[in-house]
């Protein structure tokens, strides 16, 4: 069987190359890893140890020649949120210059440029994305959609949860996929009532099936042109319009809150445990453990910011230590290190308290034991490397359904 041709951009560690290869139908056949704030690329290093150089990037994909990229069937990404915003220039001859150093506009020049664009897109961002920025909600994301409509392609959306459909951690993210208008997916899309694609029918519905909804859908069109857009998509109003799915078919917005629908079998915190193997650097001294108490419970409490003001804080209690029959909370790229944090996980074992290990981080995104284990790779750099990552079997889902889709 032929497989079907990847271009994997901001690739991290691997998360969308293990997540399409595990299904068998794919094969990545470019790629490109680049981190502008470090010397030392230390992502491109795990993902050049596991995958081989052969055809993988490790330059700043802006500098990129479109030409040194091979042709593929589908791009696939996780790019990171930034300000989308687009500014008019005489400079440049197609009229639009989105902001240098937004990597979105990196996607967007390649498919742009390239002869032969990729047919089929997996883009995976931050649910933020959607409601952002808080000056014009849903702006950035009116402007993607906007801009994959001027090169011919259709959306569709979902905001998954990787927990709620039995996946080991509580991850929330926007997945896009664009089916461009010469592909069999677009044409039956067309021919599809949207609200059955959405609830139904489509990439989404297929791979993460939702709950029967009497939720009301809403409509509404994005004609504007990218300034426009940029300049008064939504302006004054205090919500996004888009839900947490949704399509986008030449100009017309259909979106509706959707709710998971999964009764298979769970993966907790729990089942991930490394239990026995655990070195004592992970374990919580008894006399530090009250600063992690601290830090984990609820506070109100007076403090006084830099320029003498005092204000009141507090904050809710989190459950200390986490539950080990619960999928886990999201890991953030701060997991790593052993100073006492919030946001770190912290799990109870008959040793006493302690953090998580690499490999215990790497289950909860469903990569294999050790993936990020090279030398020079400190165990603070593999957590942030699960920090910045996705979950694999949410990549692998959306993968099959695609393949399926496409015959």
């Amino acid at each position: 069987m032929k497989k079907i041709k990847v271009i994997e951009l901001f690739a991290g560690v691997g998360g969308f190359r293990l997540g399409l290869e595990q299904t068998g139908a794919y094969e990545v056949v470019w790629s490109n890893q680049w981190e502008p704030s470090t010397k030392l690329q230390h992502a491109s290093k795990v993902y050049e140890a596991r995958f081989g150089s052969e055809n993988h990037s490790n330059e700043d994909i802006a500098e990129v020649s479109v030409t040194a990229i091979p042709d593929a069937d589908v791009l696939v990404g996780g790019f990171p949120c930034q300000d989308y915003s687009v500014a008019t220039t005489l400079q440049n001859s197609k009229g639009l210059l989105g902001k240098k150093g937004v990597l979105w506009w990196s996607i967007h020049r390649i498919l742009s440029e390239k002869k032969n664009p990729p047919k089929y897109l997996i883009l995976e961002n931050v649910d933020r994305l959607l409601k952002s920025p808080s000056s014009q909600r849903g702006r950035d994301f009116a402007i993607i959609l906007k801009s994959l409509d001027d090169l011919g392609y259709a959306v569709e959306w979902r905001v998954i949860n990787a927990a709620e459909y039995g996946m080991p951690q509580r991850r929330r993210r926007v997945f896009i996929t664009g089916y461009h208008k010469s592909t069999p997916i677009y044409k039956k899309l067309l021919q599809t009532d949207a609200i059955g694609w959405i609830r139904e029918s489509g990439i989404y519905a297929t791979a993460f099936p939702i709950m029967t909804s009497t939720e009301k859908e809403s409509t509404f069109v994005i004609k504007d042109n990218l300034v426009a857009l940029s300049e008064y998509f939504n302006l004054g109003e205090k919500l996004s319009p888009f839900q947490n799915s949704g399509v986008f078919v030449d100009g017309d917005v259909v979106t509706v809150k959707t709710k998971p629908n999964f009764d298979g079998p769970r993966t907790v915190l729990g089942d991930i445990l490394q239990n026995g193997e655990v070195s004592d650097t992970f374990f919580i001294p008894p006399e530090d453990e009250h600063k992690w108490h601290y830090l984990k419970g609820a506070k109100k409490e007076v403090r006084t910011a830099k320029n003498g003001y005092e204000y009141n804080y507090s904050e809710g209690g989190m459950i200390f230590p986490d539950a080990l029959d619960n999928a886990s909370r999201t890991i953030i790229t701060g997991e790593g290190g052993k100073s006492p944090s919030r946001f770190k996980h912290v799990v109870s074992t008959k040793k006493g308290l302690r953090r998580l290990t690499p490999v215990e981080l790497e289950r909860l995104n469903m990569f294999p034991d050790d993936h990020t284990r090279l030398e020079g790779i400190s165990d603070a750099k593999r957590a942030f490397f699960m920090g910045n990552a996705l979950v694999v079997g949410v990549v692998r889902k959306i993968g099959e359904a695609l393949a399926a889709e496409m015959g």
